[in-house]
């Protein structure tokens, strides 16, 4: 089954810890990667520009309409992902337990849905 585990960051609790705790956790998400990938459970991963970076779009009464940042104001904003291959929804939880993201902010993991016709 494929899942993708969103890995949502607390920003003002990684300021806190400092730069040199973030670039440890990086460089244990990039350790995480290489094991999933060992073990044929690696797809597809990366982490996201900042919040300061995105754009949340709607479409009301046929306009578009365009706000800086994200749609929602929280403590936590999605810092990237990981597409993964699990036999099951409790291998994927144990995966996304050993991201160091899960520590400080959460991680969520959805099974993706098969719709015929996607490529």
């Amino acid at each position: 089954m494929k899942f993708i585990l969103l890995c949502y960051d607390d920003g003002p609790a990684w300021e806190k810890l400092g730069e040199a705790a973030h670039r440890a956790a990086i460089e244990e998400a990039v350790q995480l990667t290489q094991a999933l990938r060992a073990n044929g459970e690696y797809i597809l991963a990366s982490p996201l520009e900042p919040i300061s970076t995105a754009s949340s779009v709607r479409v009301r009464d046929g306009k578009t309409l365009v706000t800086d940042g994200p749609f929602a104001e929280t403590r936590e904003h999605l810092g990237g992902f990981y597409l993964i291959e699990a036999g099951d929804r409790r291998e994927a939880i144990a995966i996304a337990a050993r991201h160091p993201g899960a520590r400080l902010g959460t991680v969520e993991v959805r099974p993706l849905m098969e719709i015929s016709g996607l490529p």
